[in-house]
């Protein structure tokens, strides 16, 4: 733009902020403004017209005063004056004073549209500029009415200056921001992603950043941008600093527009072409290689650019995740960061490297940095960077390193700063309870973290210590005596109080025989720290005092001075005194028998989720924990439907999987419950209600197309503005694919779709083929999958996008990433759009996604399954449904359907031989979810009785629906 000559320097203006300056007090700055001000008005209404010059310098005065904080409530339309004028400097100030001053809902805005109308059609590149840069810095709703049709004009004119191009680019950019929806480029996005082609770089890095926001938002329409940055970034990777002299920023060619290129590819998945993936491939490795050579210059903005083109190609390595090769080199240029002397560098590192650590090709990559990572916590300086190589142990952290990653947050906790100790107490008790070798090792964790940081030790941590030592027989022993060994010390924390206090009076009895844990003992320790407590510990005391009642009859009279005391009487806090004399009358007259029913030993807790986990992650915020489940998967796990048997745990009297780690918690099959179920009449824990026991009668079983058909409906049928509205046989189709994963999901008489789905634990991978039947190509093809409700957050579905045309007689595939983060009822809904013969047809249909797919097939014993039978025996633990057989009862087909569903069927565990059993776990993000199943035919009457059985009511529910219409 044209500089401003001395001849427009404005002496008022230079005299009256020199005056501003000079003022002594706040009142002598108020007293000279106000009189600048009455003079400035005073010339504004005068009867002498004033000259452009006159009105810009009382206009810039006026600008002044408001940038000094006082208020403007004239000279508007003096500036809108301004900007008819064909002095630069003028239509500047008039402008600048717009932008500044003038709102979105002031009455000006048409006339000032007018002006910037007029500036746009001048084809004068500097008056274009300024009525650009106007129209981003005010940015209003009117203003994007007003001009989204002329400025994408501009942009893509052949005769508009670079400078002009940018302008536009970046002001689209703008208004984008503002008001999305009066942004559809349309008819110009083909020639605004030719931008990227461009001979000026400035021009290319405007439109790139405005191509990545609108792809963003719309990746189908920009997808041919891939190429073109592919190109565009190999182009400027390959060339000499010498080649881009403009655009060389301290040796580094365009760093800024490499960077912009490589987060645009960010919105996309890797290039299908294969000429175009090799390409960006190269262009990533010479960014790799780069960064190994030695500096050019010693000075640090050589670095920074450097470092910026390389950390922004990592992103997009880590965004694909398809590369083994350059995965595992980023991860190990990301090494060398680790110990880089500059600080931002070794931050950058680690944060990206927990990234990295979610990928299955570099996740051992990650693993090997593990002692730098523990050095950095323990000789960091700052804590921003502690945090993150905490946030890395933690994401690297698996069954092979699991206790010297604990061993060493434990140790980093005992002088971690203050502000990140409860996450870390969060960490280490999820990856303790996630990656425990043994419950031991579980326990001794848990009550070492209360040790060392008790303060910071959340209620849920304590609570799932807890859960597990009643959950499982086999640490409750190990339990008690660990937490009576360390209240023996001469000061513990309350919570360990906590744990102690409820443990021992759980399991007390199972010490009891050492006299050096006897029950007097154990009283009298837990007493003695009863009035250093607050009132919930006390509390909580006193209800282990009446256990001890009814474990220790020989301390009763002890527990009842104790009760009887005044201090617990007559005790200030309402709470305490109430449990104070209801204990005391319950131990008084009650009978050994009715203590024993009333404070038997607690039942297993029910199965949930994770409290530890949820608190994290309301703790970090929503996607920054990582996915412990998704990070180590393992490629050999099984596959859903498959026979491999899953080995049972019988000591542990619970159902195991190969999953990624131990389950500690009841995570795998919920609560063992000791509620005992009424004893059959013939001694069965499973009671034949059936007294037909002749054999089922054979009978053919469906052939391949029943198996596949779907109905043919036509293409009017399906057409509705809702794409929920229109949901074509919704539970018909679902059902079909129950027990299996392949097949034709609809057709008619345009299209057919097909699909071929794996599931493995809580994620899934489906693949859709969309087959054009007719000889007319579909344009505008789209697809969209909804979940509705409370779908949205109990299932994750990433989609990518399938081409918009779809040739004649082709057919094309999308690929569908599906998560189960929990337990569902709903399926959720495939909306396809595409124009057919001009008309535009929209169909939807539900995609077979069902909660029984996510089952782990689970072998047992015969003893196993009725032991774990009999614990899952609460009401709502159980659904059954009696029906009668929609389909011939052929003993293999339903075996197969049995095995399809999911389940692992358990051959000689039912007393009858006609009846089958089955036995599984719904994995899910958040809990897992065990099952057992039973189905009894009577072939006589054609009728199955189908039970159920899981620790949670919904889940039984649901799968009793699914099951009972396959027979």
């Amino acid at each position: 733009m044209p500089a401003v000559s001395k001849g427009d320097g404005m002496r008022g203006l230079a005299v009256f902020i020199s005056d501003i300056r000079n003022c002594k007090s706040k009142e002598a700055e108020i007293k000279r403004i106000n009189k600048e001000l009455a003079n400035i008005r005073s010339k504004f209404k005068g009867d002498k017209a004033l000259d452009g010059y006159s009105k810009k310098k009382y206009v810039c005065k006026l600008l002044f005063i408001f940038l000094l904080g006082h208020d403007i409530d004239f000279g508007h339309m003096e500036a809108v004056n301004l900007l008819s004028s064909n002095r630069y400097t003028e239509k500047q100030i008039g402008y600048l004073f717009i932008s500044v001053l003038v709102n979105s809902n002031s009455e000006l805005i048409r006339l000032i549209n007018n002006g910037i109308k007029n500036d746009l059609a001048s084809r004068n590149p500097t008056f274009m500029n300024l009525a650009l840069h106007c129209i981003a810095n005010v940015g209003s709703r009117e203003m994007a009415e007003a001009f989204t049709a002329d400025i994408p004009k501009i942009l893509v004119a052949g005769d508009t200056m670079d400078s002009v191009k940018q302008s536009a680019a970046l002001c689209l950019l703008r208004l984008n921001r503002t008001s999305p929806d009066l942004v559809p480029m349309g008819e110009w996005t083909s020639r605004v992603v030719h931008l990227l082609n461009d001979q000026h770089l400035g021009v290319v890095t405007a439109a790139t950043s405005l191509i990545t926001t609108l792809a963003q938002k719309n990746p189908e329409e920009f997808k041919t941008s891939v190429s073109l940055a592919v190109s565009r970034l190999s182009r400027i990777v390959t060339s000499a600093s010498t080649d881009l002299q403009d655009y060389t920023y301290y040796f580094v060619p365009a760093p800024w527009l490499s960077v912009k290129l490589l987060r645009l590819l960010q919105c996309y998945p890797p290039p299908e072409e294969g000429a175009v993936r090799g390409r960006l491939t190269e262009c990533l490795e010479t960014i790799l290689n780069k960064a190994q050579e030695p500096p050019k210059s010693k000075k640090v903005q050589h670095s920074n650019a450097k470092n910026a083109v390389l950390f922004e190609a990592i992103s997009l390595i880590i965004h694909h995740d398809s590369e083994p090769n350059l995965l595992v080199r980023a991860c190990n240029q990301l090494g060398q960061f680790l110990q880089h002397r500059e600080t931002n560098l070794r931050y950058l590192a680690l944060e990206s490297m927990c990234t990295l650590a979610s990928s299955e090709f570099s996740h051992e990559a990650v693993k090997t940095h593990i002692e730098t990572v523990i050095n950095a916590l323990k000789t960091e300086r700052d804590v921003s960077v502690r945090q993150r190589a905490v946030d890395l142990l933690y994401a690297m952290c698996d069954r092979s390193n699991a206790q010297q990653i604990v061993a060493e947050m434990l140790n980093y906790l005992e002088t971690a700063d203050y502000s990140i100790r409860e996450e870390i107490v969060l960490k280490v008790a999820i990856l303790a309870e996630k990656y425990a070798v043994d419950y031991t090792w579980y326990v001794d964790t848990i009550l070492n973290l209360i040790r060392i940081a008790g303060d910071y030790v959340s209620e849920e941590v304590w609570y799932r210590v807890i859960q597990i030592v009643i959950n499982r027989d086999d640490v409750q022993g190990y339990s008690a005596k660990t937490v009576f060994e360390a209240l023996q010390a001469p000061a513990c924390h309350e919570n360990l109080l906590k744990v102690g206090g409820y443990i021992l009076g759980e399991f007390g009895n199972l010490i009891a025989g050492d006299p050096r844990s006897s029950p007097l003992i154990q009283f009298n320790l837990l007493h003695s720290k009863f009035h250093l407590c607050s009132v919930p510990t006390r509390a909580l005391l006193l209800s282990t005092y009446i256990k001890f009642v009814n474990l220790f009859p020989e301390i009763k009279a002890t527990i009842q001075d104790v009760l009887r005391s005044d201090s617990q009487l007559r005790n200030a806090d309402v709470e305490l005194q109430q449990r104070a004399v209801e204990y005391l009358r319950l131990s008084c007259i009650a009978s050994t028998d009715i203590l024993a029913t009333v404070l038997e030993e607690m039942p297993p807790f029910p199965e949930r989720e994770s409290s530890i986990l949820t608190k994290l992650k309301k703790k970090k915020g929503p996607g920054k924990v990582p996915d412990m489940e998704e990070t180590k998967k393992e490629r050999n796990s099984d596959m859903n439907g498959s026979t491999e048997p899953v080995s049972v745990n019988s000591s542990a009297v619970t159902m195991s999987t190969p999953s990624t780690s131990t389950d500690l918690l009841g995570l795998g099959l919920g609560p063992v419950l000791n509620s005992v179920a009424p004893a059959s009449a013939g001694g069965s824990l499973l009671v034949d209600v059936f007294s037909d026991n002749s054999p089922a009668v054979a009978s053919l079983a469906p052939t391949a197309e029943e198996n596949f058909s779907s109905p043919r409906i036509g293409s009017a049928d399906v057409v509705s503005d809702d794409p929920a509205a229109a949901v074509h046989d919704a539970d018909e189709l679902v059902n079909k694919f129950v027990c299996k994963n392949n097949g034709v999901l609809f057709e008619n008489q345009l299209m057919q779709i097909g699909l071929k789905s794996e599931f493995r634990q809580n994620l899934g991978r489906m693949y859709i083929f969309y087959g054009n039947k007719t000889s007319t190509q579909f344009l505008s093809f789209s697809t969209a999958v909804i979940c509705q409700d409370a779908l949205k957050t109990q299932l994750n579905i990433q989609t990518k996008q399938v081409d918009p045309a779809v040739d004649g007689g082709a057919q094309v595939q999308q690929i569908l990433n599906i998560e189960c983060v929990s337990d569902f009822m709903e399926a959720p809904i495939l909306n396809i759009q595409f124009r057919y013969g001009g008309a535009l047809q929209n169909m939807s249909v539900k995609l077979p996604v069902t909660l029984n797919k996510f089952f782990q097939p689970t072998e047992m014993t015969s003893q196993d399954f009725f032991q774990r039978w009999k614990q899952l025996s609460i009401p709502q633990q159980e659904v059954q449904k009696i029906f009668k057989a929609k389909h011939p009862m052929d003993t293999e087909v339903t075996k197969a359907k049995i095995i399809g569903f999911g389940v692992a069927l358990l051959d000689m565990v039912d007393p009858n031989p006609s009846n089958f059993t089955g036995a599984g776990v719904i994995h899910t993000k958040n809990i897992q979810v065990g099952c057992l199943l039973r189905l009894e035919p009577n072939t006589q009457a054609q009728m199955y009785r189908l039970t159920l059985r899981t620790s949670r009511e919904t889940v039984s529910q649901r799968l009793c629906e699914l099951l009972s219409e396959q027979f």
